[in-house]
Parts: structure tokens; C-alpha cells; sequence
């Protein structure tokens, strides 16, 4: 009897350590398993998204305040439009907001950052951040450099 205790406290005790694994990986990835019921939707239209992917954060002054929901194209004016889930705590935006795409580290991870406008209206939900800033693409800035480069190299 005591041998079977002893292999019931073993397999529970490993069906804990997996289940704080399974809670450990769905924290990195920043997956969830409760969807935000308290939340809002907010749009902005991007030249260029390069980077950015689905379920990136979204931040206001280093705190992330949301993540990105969809990323698709807007066929009227041929730009990105990322769809982004805002927590209903942060409701107070400023309809003259900035919206960027900024990179987290050396690896290049992108994410939405937000910076508050000034104006008294507040983006509602399903409001448009119309003022933004397109994700730095490192291979146009080695282009650049490179044919200015060259460019000086042959006026001399």
C-alpha cells in the first residue's frame, strides 16, 4: 500500500511540473488562454509593416498595454492596417495619438508603440490612429548608405 502512495504522489507531482511548464510557455509567447473581455479595438494605417506580426505587443510608455490582432492590406489606399485589441483600462487615448513600430532588442522584435497627443476627444472603439510611423527597414538604410556612398565616390 505504501509503494502505491508513493507512485501517486510521483505522478502528481509530475502532472504539476508539466502543467507549470504548459503555464510557463503560454507566458513567453504571450499566448492566453482567457481572451480580454474588458477591451477595445483601435486601427492605424502603416507605409510599411515590415517585421510587425500578429499577437506583437502594444505599448504606452514601456508598458504594454495590448497586442496586435490582425495585420491585412487596405486595398483604397494601398497601405497596412493592423488592428490592435487595447485593454478597456486605457481609455482615454487622445484621437491625435502617434502610433509606431518600434524594435525590442538585438534579435528585432517589432511592436506598436504609442505616444499620447494632446487633444481633449478620446479614440472610442473601432477608432482610427491616423498620425504613424513606419517600421525602419535595415536593408533600405544599407541601400541608402551604400549608393550615397558611391554616389560621392564618383563626383570626386
Amino acid at each position: 500500500m505504501q509503494n502505491r502512495t508513493l507512485e501517486i504522489g510521483v505522478g502528481l507531482f509530475l502532472l504539476a511540473g508539466l502543467l507549470a511548464l504548459l503555464l510557463l510557455a503560454l507566458r513567453v509567447s504571450g499566448l492566453t488562454v482567457v481572451t480580454g473581455e474588458n477591451t477595445y479595438r483601435v486601427y492605424a494605417h502603416f507605409d510599411n509593416i515590415a517585421g510587425l506580426t500578429v499577437r506583437a505587443k502594444v505599448t504606452m510608455a514601456g508598458v504594454t498595454i495590448g497586442k496586435v490582432t490582425a495585420i491585412d492590406l487596405d486595398r483604397d489606399s494601398y497601405t497596412g492596417r493592423v488592428t490592435m485589441e487595447v485593454d478597456g483600462d486605457v481609455n482615454n487615448l487622445p484621437i491625435d495619438s502617434t502610433a509606431s513600430i518600434l524594435t525590442a532588442g538585438l534579435l528585432g522584435e517589432k511592436y506598436v508603440g504609442i505616444s499620447v497627443g494632446g487633444d481633449e476627444e478620446v479614440l472610442a472603439d473601432g477608432g482610427t490612429i491616423h498620425d504613424t510611423q513606419s517600421s525602419l527597414v535595415l536593408e533600405d538604410l544599407i541601400g541608402k548608405f551604400l549608393l550615397n556612398s558611391v554616389n560621392k565616390d564618383e563626383t570626386n
